[in-house]
């Protein structure tokens, strides 16, 4: 899935950027390499939704809501 392609659906919003983050994580296999650290997993996640209307202007908080979802979902 190419997320930056979908543009049109995003939203400056926790939870258009959660839905995105989400995509990006799975889509990546991130959870499953044990050679990165989170903050490593995150960066590659957030490469992938850069241009994100909520990760631009909110970048902390996406952190925030990042870390939020690896724990609540178990993703790491």
């Amino acid at each position: 899935m190419n997320l930056e392609a979908n543009n049109e659906s995003q939203y400056n919003n926790a939870d258009s950027f959660a839905i995105a983050f989400d995509e990006a994580w799975k889509g990546s296999v991130l959870g499953g390499n044990n050679d990165l650290t989170i903050d490593e997993k995150i960066f590659i996640a957030f490469e992938k939704i850069s241009n994100h209307p909520f990760l631009i202007s909110n970048p902390i908080q996406s952190k925030n809501i990042a870390l939020f979802r690896i724990k609540l979902l178990g993703l790491a």
